[in-house]
């Protein structure tokens, strides 16, 4: 990270925005929050006329943040995520064959 963010003071950086609602990332947004082409953004509207903006986590993200949440709740070695995949999957079997 860069000394700006280490050091916790926020730094005010503009874009400007185009007629058809876009903006270009600056640079330095880009690298410090390593954005890559392809990712998805979340918009966080906070307060008067204030938007938080951050790279949103994406489905394996989102199953791992459950998985950690949850897994106090099941035994050791359990894994019901994949369990329920499986199932998915042979229901899925089930209903091809005639």
């Amino acid at each position: 990270m860069n000394e700006t963010v280490a050091r916790n003071r926020p730094k005010v950086i503009q874009a400007t925005i185009t007629g058809k609602n876009q903006i270009t990332i600056p640079a330095v947004v880009v690298r410090e929050l390593q954005l890559e082409p392809g990712m998805r953004l979340e918009f966080e509207l906070s307060g008067v006329r204030a938007v938080v903006v951050r790279p949103a986590l994406t489905r394996a993200e989102r199953v791992r943040q459950i998985e950690e949440k949850w897994q106090p709740l099941f035994p050791p070695g359990s894994d019901p995520i994949g369990d329920l995949i499986r199932e998915r999957e042979q229901e899925d079997e089930d209903m091809e064959q005639p």
